[in-house]
Parts: structure tokens; sequence; C-alpha cells
């Protein structure tokens, strides 16, 4: 399967924690986890394979972890653990460094050196939430000492590299259920590639960075401006490529390796924000030509032609379709016998 995800509630009170215990240290590195919420504990973990890497989603009550010497010995995966906090707080320590980290923060660990961190969970923080890409030292294409640096720091990811590394982890959890065994490995290397780069821009280290991961990291600063912009009438492959200082030869040769185009991303981007749009509830009673218009495509006529091209069918017969969907679901069904049927 390409995506799992289990959840304690599943499981008798008493062999839940037990159960989380032997979970993570599976799926990360033998860890000792204390919690005073051991009793009844609530949590999930969630992972994905990426080919050669592994991308877990977790979330968890407060909680103390601690990698010792001996467990090391005991067993090494040899990683890095680049982990991006959704929510909650978490305080982690390495070597002689100690931070602590909130929601849109990143920090790396390594499973080859002792290790303590702390979960902290309540009615106004929530539970911690994480996702942890799992990268093995060996592919890590930077000096392992200049890494080494940033173990157990706090490093931003709401803006830049930063966010760009963060939405795209994102997005593999919430796209997992359509990724094939090839993407999902082809993406695991895209994901390499963007956490070098992220690292070697908080070292100042971009020289150590191979040509190819910078063609990625550019490609995904390309595509999340691309996301945000699509709005934008004027978002053109002449308007991303000034906007990331490039030529539109060269944003074309990076397009080069994808199925589609730059304008085709954009169309089929806008398209989609469409077809989701007109079944939108909300905005049942926005006329169409300005949900067009939301997406960029202010020309009513044109933006019929492509909805109808790429979906076979007029935004309006889309719309009408949902709004009759839903209201035949706003009345009971009824079978030959008279009765009301639940199901």
């Amino acid at each position: 399967m390409a995506y799992t995800e289990f959840d304690t509630v599943l499981l008798p009170k008493e062999q839940r924690f037990d159960w989380w215990r032997e979970v993570v240290g599976q799926g990360v590195a033998p860890t000792s986890l204390t919690s005073d919420f051991a009793s009844d504990f609530v949590g999930s973990v969630g992972s994905l394979d990426l080919g050669r890497f592994q991308l877990t989603k977790i979330s968890f009550p407060a909680l103390r972890s601690e990698r010792t010497a001996e467990l090391i010995r005991r067993a090494d995966p040899e990683t890095y653990e680049l982990t991006l906090v959704l929510g909650g707080l978490m305080g982690v320590s390495q070597g002689r460094h100690t931070t602590r980290l909130g929601a849109g923060d990143i920090t790396l660990w390594t499973s080859s050196r002792p290790y303590s961190g702390q979960a902290m969970s309540g009615p106004l923080i929530g539970a911690s939430r994480a996702l942890i890409l799992h990268l093995p030292r060996v592919l890590m294409p930077l000096p392992e000492a200049k890494i080494d640096r940033l173990l157990a720091y706090g490093l931003p990811a709401r803006s830049g590299v930063g966010k760009v590394l963060a939405d795209f982890l994102g997005s593999l959890v919430r796209e997992a259920a359509a990724l094939d065994e090839q993407s999902r490995a082809r993406l695991g290397e895209t994901g390499l590639d963007l956490a070098a780069a992220f690292l070697a821009h908080h070292l100042g280290a971009q020289e150590d960075v191979p040509p190819e991961t910078r063609h990625e990291l550019l490609l995904a600063r390309i595509d999340m401006f691309i996301r945000e912009n699509l709005a934008d009438p004027a978002l053109t492959p002449g308007a991303v490529a000034a906007r990331h200082h490039i030529s539109v030869r060269l944003l074309h040769q990076l397009f080069r390796q994808r199925r589609e185009t730059v304008a085709a991303s954009i169309r089929r981007q806008r398209l989609e924000g469409c077809y989701t749009d007109l079944a939108e509830p909300r905005l049942r009673k926005l006329p169409i030509r300005d949900i067009g218009a939301r997406w960029g495509l202010r020309n009513g006529a044109a933006f019929s032609r492509m909805f109808r091209a790429a979906y076979g069918i007029t935004p309006g017969e889309r719309r009408r379709a949902t709004h009759a969907a839903d209201t035949m679901s706003a009345f009971p069904v009824h079978n030959q016998g008279g009765t009301e049927s639940h199901s």
C-alpha cells in the first residue's frame, strides 16, 4: 500500500502505549519513551513509502523520548531524521544543542548519536503533530561535517526554501492515494534534493549542492509560485520566468522532463480550481463567469471552451449535475414497500 495510517483508539487502552513504542522503534529507531498518558495513549502514525526513503506522519500527546548509546549499539538505521512540526510544542537535544519547536519549524537529528526529546500537549496547543522524512546518511549530497552543525537546531519553514520543502512534504501525504510506486520513488528523490537544498541554504553551502538538486529546488519554487498566483490573469510563462530571473527558454527546458508545458500546467490547475468551485454550495449563486475569473480565466467564452475540452461538459452542466445530486441526497429514499431506507 502507498500510505498506511494506524490509530491507537482501535486498540484496548492497556495496549496502546506499548504498541506505540514498538511502532516508533521499528519506523524510526529504537527509542526509550515515557508518557503521563501511558494508561490511555491516543496517537496515530502513518507511513508513506518513497523508494529509498520513508515519510512518517505522527500525532501524539505529551511524552519524553531518549535514544541512548546502548540503544544505538543495539540498532542504528544510520539516518538523518528531518522533522517538520505541524502542531503542538516540542523540544529536542542532541550533542551540545537544545531547541524548542513550534508549528512551522523544521529540525534535524541523527539516529547515530544520543538524542532526547520532549513533546508537550494541552487544551491550548493541542496534540504534537509532525512529518518526519527519514534520510539515509550515506545518500546526503552534503558533507557530513557540515550537516552535523545543524543537529537539533530550529530551522523556520514559513517562507523561502523552508516553505517549499514544507509544502512538498505536506502534498506527499495529501496526494498519497493517487501516487503509483514509480511516482513515489521519483518524489522521494525530489524530497532528498529539497532537503539538501534547505540545509545548504542554512549552512551557506549552496556550492556543495549538485546542479540537479538546484534545478529541483528551482522547479519546486516555480510550482509554488504558480499555485499561489493562479488567480492572476497575467500569469504566463514569461511572467513566471521573469519572477525567477531566468529566460523563458530555460523555463521550458526545466519543464521538458514533465508531461506538460508551463502553459498547460497553469491551464490545468486553473480548470481544476474551477471544477471544484462549481460544486461548492456556498458559491452556487456566483455567476459562472465569475468562477472562471476567480482562477484567472476572465474570458467567459474561452473558459467554457477550455472547460468542455478538459472535462467533456460545460461549466453550467457541471454545476447543475452537482446541484441535482445534492438535492437528491436531501430527500429520503423509499423502497417498494414504502418504508424509508437509511442505507
